[in-house]
């Protein structure tokens, strides 16, 4: 239970980061929503890997360091969290006005794809892979990793990289719900082409 609690705290506070910044007109909203995630790593990676993102718990399953009863629960925590963030910041600032970006659907699941890989790459190489056990970065790479992402491809997609953030843009009214569907294809096929090729690169850090 303790892992679970961990994700939805984490989640939340990642997708309120992303709702205020956003919503408030905050200036440079990814440097903001980059610091968010590594924060939250940070205070719940020893508990529950500090996932935050339905696309990592994948990637991290796939790659063997997730228990298959583990998965669905930690979706559950991590969709709940964006739920409730979602609710809380509309209360803080109101509904948004739609997507912020002119979104071409083609160019989006690139994006979306591209970046996903990259955040699930980096996740498995700092915080799985047995070379970099015990290191003190993991928080700051994967947290810097979601700010590059978001500031490169912002523009295209919104920079989501994260199925429950995807839900809870969409509640904001941030995103169309119509649009969903390209974050979860994108997502969760960026995690698990991470994890093929994270397996790939190394074939005996089981």
């Amino acid at each position: 239970m303790n892992k679970y609690l961990t994700e939805l705290i984490g989640t939340f506070f990642l997708v309120l980061t992303v709702g205020c910044t956003v919503l408030g007109h905050a200036a440079l909203p990814p440097l903001a929503i980059g610091a968010a995630l590594m924060v939250m790593v940070f205070a719940g990676g020893h508990i529950s890997g500090g996932h935050y993102n339905p696309a990592v718990t994948l990637a991290v399953w796939l790659r063997g360091r997730c228990e298959t009863k583990d998965v669905l629960p930690y979706w559950a925590a991590q969709v709940a969290g964006a739920v409730l963030a979602a609710l809380a910041a509309t209360c803080l600032y109101g509904y948004g006005a739609g997507a912020s970006v002119s979104f071409n659907g083609r160019a989006a699941l690139l994006a979306e794809f591209l970046f996903t890989f990259a955040l699930c790459y980096v996740v498995l190489n700092v915080a799985t892979a047995k070379g970099t056990a015990g290191n003190s970065f993991y928080g700051l790479a994967i947290g810097m990793t979601v700010m590059t992402g978001a500031f490169a491809v912002g523009g295209i997609s919104g920079g989501v990289f994260n199925p429950a953030v995807a839900v809870g843009i969409s509640i904001m009214q941030l995103s169309d719900w119509s649009h969903l569907w390209i974050f979860l294809v994108a997502n969760f096929g960026g995690a698990a082409v991470a994890a093929m090729v994270f397996k790939l690169n190394n074939p005996r850090d089981a």
